[in-house]
Order: C-alpha cells, then structure tokens, then sequence
C-alpha cells in the first residue's frame, strides 16, 4: 500500500487496464487529476489537445480503431461541456469510453460557484455509468467500476471529480481482481435455427448476407461463409473491412453512401440474413424481402425493419454454425452476375480516378491513397460527402482500420480519428479524409500532431460547399442557404499550426504530391501532412436510387440518370440485364 493524491491513484487504474494515452485540457478543477498524469508521466502520455471535443471524439476513435477503452477529460462548466459531442459518437456506435468531468470543490458545491454545474444530470443521457465521487478513498473503486461498464455496455462512463478529492492523499493499492473485459465462453447455437437459416437459403433464388459490425474482428469466419454458401456479402458502412473489400463476393453497400451493385441487389434480392447490425436504414429495403436477423441483443431485432426469422447470438458464433454442417450452395448465376456487376462499378470509380478533364475527381486522391495505403494503416474518414468517396475508394483488403461517425454522424470527425489512429496503432500510418467544412471546425488541433510528432496525413476535399446539405436542399427543392462556405488556404493553414502543406488540383500535381509525401515519409518526416484537394463542385453519383434498368423504371428515366451522372448504361448495364441474359425470369 502507497500513499499518495487520488489523482494519481486514479491514474494507476487506467494504467491497470492498459490504457496508454488520455487526451484533455488543463482546468482548475481537473487540474489534480492532471497532477496525476504528470506522476505517471512514463507510463502514460497526456495529450493535449486545443479543444475538448477533439480529445473526446479521438477516445472513441481509439475505441473504434482498436476495441480497447479511451479515455478524455475535461473541466467543470466549458471543459465538460465541450465533450459531449465525442461522447454521444462513441454512445451511439457503442464504443466504450470514459470521461472523466472536473467539478467545483465539495465545500464550494451547490453555491452558485465559478464554473458550477450539476454535471451529473447533464450526463444522464448519454452515459451507461454516470457517477459523482463523494469521498477521495472511493476514487480508484468508482473508476475500475466504470470502466467495467464501459466495456460490458460497450458505451461511455462518465465519473464526475470534485477537485478537493483529487488532491487529497489516500492509501493506494492495486486490487488483485483480474481486469476482464468480455465473457469467455463459447455460444452454442440452437440447431433449429441453424436447420431453418438452411432451409430458408436453399429456397431462396437471390439470397444474400448483409453484415453489420457485429461482425469486426471476424473476416475470416464471414469469407470462409461467403465462399462455403456462394452468397455476395454487403455490409453497413460503420462495418466497411468486415470482409476484403476486394474479395470477389463482395459487392459494396446500401444507400446514398453506397454502390450501384449494392443498390441493384437489393433490388432482386428475395432473403437478407442481417447480422450483427441495427442499421437504421434498413426500412428504406424493398418491402418484399424476407429477413433472417440475427442479433445478441434482443432489443435490437426488429428495430429497424420488420424480419421473417430471429435469432438470439453472436454474429459470428452463428455463421460457424453454418459453416460446421458442411452444407453448401451451388455458385450459380445470382453470385456471378454480382460480381460482375460490381466489377463494372469499380472500373467505373477507376476511370473517374483517371480523369481531371473539367476539374479534379475525388476518386483520384483516394486512388492515390489505395496506392500509397500500408497493410497496418487506419483511416478516421468525415461526415458528408467525403464519407462516400471514403467508403467507395479507400481499400480494407489488409489490416487497415477504418472509423467515421455512424450514427451520430458529427462533422469533425476525420482529424481527431487521425490523432488517434497515429498514436493507437502506430505501425501504420494514420489518414484522414475531410471535406472543407467538417475540417474547419479542428483544424488547430493540427497543432496536436504537431506537437506529439505525429505525421498523419490529413487529406482535405475543398470545394467550398456544405456538399451533403446542398445535395439535400437541391432534392427537396428548397433554395440554396447556408450551404456555400468561404474558402481557405489548407496548405497555408497547416504550415502556420506546424505541419507540411500541398495543394493539388489536377492528377500530375497529385502524382508529384504523393510522390514527396513517399519521400517524406521514408526519411522519418514527423510532421503532419495536409493536402488541400481542390475538387470539382459537383454532387457525387446518387446511389440511394439508380434507375439504371430500363424493364423497371423506363428508358426516360434511365436516360435522365445515366446522363446526370456522366454513367453510360452500356458499359454498366444493371444487374436485371445481366441476369436476364443468363436466363433469370426476374
């Protein structure tokens, strides 16, 4: 037993449970728990960022790249404040992540004090453990507890610090209880539901798998499914690598982030086996599909769209069910004629990569990347339009790591992702992609990189434009407000906060810049990189609906599309093409 501040026993509890870095700004009322960070200096690195939003949005970035807990701070009133954004990210992707929030002094609580608020409510909603110490010995207790929780409900623990507690010294020592973060126990699968799922597939004409992230961590068992049962596999985005994504089988995603073989499928789709996922779109499938949904939780089945079948497991311990019978099915011309298609649709993201005729493509700078992009690299991708050149050009056919905002869905995402990307997984190197807006919003914290030594390479799509709101006032026919943005120098803005600068706007300028970033990057550059792509103002290929297919929607709207979107119908004739000609009766 160690006497020592609570502060810093506050710290060897995170260090018991592995965690590395944490990320805050300094308060008056946090400022002994900082004392405690500067005591562990050597085990644990403290980050300061220039904004507590960042801090919080990079812990759940940590938490998305690597499955382990992350950790942010703030003080009382702003500083607690300003985390709400990361925290309610990593509450609706269901992450685990603790905050821990400065308070006022106990004596000086409930006083109408400076900077006191009643935090413990402000945090109801968005935490599954939400406490207040009352007593400076209970400080280690109260922060194993939440960090328990954190990773049972896989959300974010919130433990509220008077800063008089802090400071005070107590006898500190390391509990014998083993930190365990998951069940260890194989699931055993009803063989009713296997038998069913069995059944259900082989009657099906144009089934297919649509896997969720539930579903992370086990590529291998969902490839080893795909190949057994001949079945093209799609997947939400937040789940984009959970299968190579370029493994023959699969065939991209669903809605207006997604491909034309996703949208196509599902549209002669008769069976969907939902795994691992509540995704909230689901409603938006056609009407005439039957469902197999499996989920570990109960509350989630049937959330997002009425299903045919349940299941009550784990994702993954399902499919090694299936897999485990020994069964198959034929690969017949439903899996060909989807491959195919989605070979159409990745020659056709190519030759966009290819071209800089009227203006610079954002396919071309995550062509770039692909070329460029290592096997341990990760990827913190923006909100809006960025997220869907993100999904369509970045490669996940290694171990890359990918993370966006789901279903919170903040601006603002990509550059705290790459801070945490370069320091959580630091045999990689960490990328982010940005739109101008969402990038405007953190970029100082390019002085974090800065500072840490960290050379991630921020790639900035600039084209002066809100592109994902402008999309949606377009096609709901209201004018045009608020959508247009000022612009800025990116490349300027990086070399004044300590960073390298590039700007592109056509393919050689691109080829040059990478070709330098390559060189930077051997020579052990460690400063961190903006690019400031210079793309084109127009809206990316509308894929939430592409009437592609003149037997379904008409040749007048085939033609107003394929012309819209500069896409030739002959070079990528749909998937009711190339299945009638194989003899399908759609």
């Amino acid at each position: 037993m160690s006497k020592m501040i609570a502060g810093q026993a506050l710290v060897k509890v995170l260090e018991e449970w592995g965690v590395d870095h944490v990320y805050g700004i300094p308060g008056g009322s946090i400022n002994h728990t900082v004392e405690g960070l500067y005591l562990e200096k050597d085990k644990i690195k403290y980050i300061q960022v220039r904004h507590e939003e960042v801090g919080a949005i990079a812990a759940s970035a940590d938490a998305k790249f690597t499955g382990k807990i992350g950790v942010a701070f703030g003080s009382a009133g702003p500083g607690a404040t300003h985390l709400f954004n990361g925290l309610y990210d990593a509450k609706m992707d269901h992450v685990p992540v603790l905050a821990l929030v400065g308070q006022v002094p106990q004596t000086t609580m409930n006083t109408n004090y400076f900077q006191e608020m009643d935090e413990t409510p402000m945090f109801a909603d968005v935490a599954v453990y939400n406490r207040t110490v009352t007593t400076a010995e209970q400080i280690p207790y109260v922060i194993n507890q939440a960090i328990r929780e954190a990773y049972r409900q896989k959300g974010v623990a919130v433990v509220t610090l008077p800063e008089d507690l802090t400071a005070a010294e107590i006898d500190y020592e390391s509990p014998k209880t083993p930190k365990v973060v998951e069940n260890d126990y194989s699931q055993t699968i009803n063989p009713e539901d296997v038998t069913n799922t069995l059944n259900m597939l082989k009657e099906a004409k144009h089934p297919l798998v649509y896997a969720g992230r539930g579903l992370l961590g086990a590529r291998e068992t969902l490839t080893k499914f795909s190949e057994q049962f001949n079945l093209p596999i799609m997947n939400t985005v937040p789940a984009t690598g959970v299968i190579s994504t370029d493994h023959p089988n699969f065939i991209g995603t669903f809605g207006r982030l997604g491909s034309k073989s996703g949208f196509e499928a599902l549209q002669h789709a008769d069976l969907i086996l939902f795994l691992g996922s509540e995704f909230p779109f689901a409603g938006f499938w056609p009407k005439n599909l039957k469902i197999i949904e499996v989920n570990n939780n109960p509350y989630d089945i049937g959330k997002t769209v009425d299903v045919d079948y349940a299941v009550i497991s784990d994702a993954e311990s399902y499919l090694k069910a299936l897999i485990g019978t020994g069964e198959t099915l034929p690969a017949g011309d439903w899996l060909k004629s989807n491959q195919t298609n989605k070979a159409n649709w990745d020659r056709w993201i190519a030759d966009r990569a290819k071209d800089d005729s009227d203006g610079l493509n954002p396919e071309t700078i995550t062509a770039k990347i692909a070329e460029m992009a290592g096997p341990n690299d990760t990827y913190g991708v923006d909100t809006g339009n960025v997220t869907e050149f993100g999904v369509r050009g970045l490669p996940m056919n290694k171990n890359q790591r990918f993370a966006l905002s789901g279903l919170f869905a903040t601006m603002g995402f990509g550059l705290p992702a790459g801070i945490a990307g370069a320091l959580s997984v630091p045999d990689g190197q960490a990328w982010t992609l940005s739109g101008d807006g969402g990038f405007s919003m953190v970029a100082p914290d390019i002085i974090t990189e800065a500072r840490y030594g960290l050379p991630v390479v921020n790639v900035v799509l600039s084209n002066e434009r809100l592109g994902f709101i402008y999309y949606e006032q377009v096609a709901t026919k209201q004018h045009l407000y608020g959508v247009d943005l000022t612009g800025a120098d990116w490349a300027k803005v990086a070399e004044g906060l300590g960073g390298i600068g590039f700007t592109i706007t056509n393919i050689k300028e691109a080829n040059d810049v990478f070709d330098q970033i390559k060189k930077l990057q051997a020579a052990g550059n460690k400063k961190p990189i903006v690019i400031n792509a210079v793309i084109k103002q127009e809206d990316p290929i509308a894929t939430a609906f592409m009437p592609l297919d003149e037997k379904l929607y008409g040749k007048d709207a085939v033609d107003e599309y394929s012309k819209k979107y500069d896409i030739d119908p002959k070079d990528q004739p749909s998937l009711g093409e190339l299945l009638r000609a194989k003899g399908d009766n759609l």
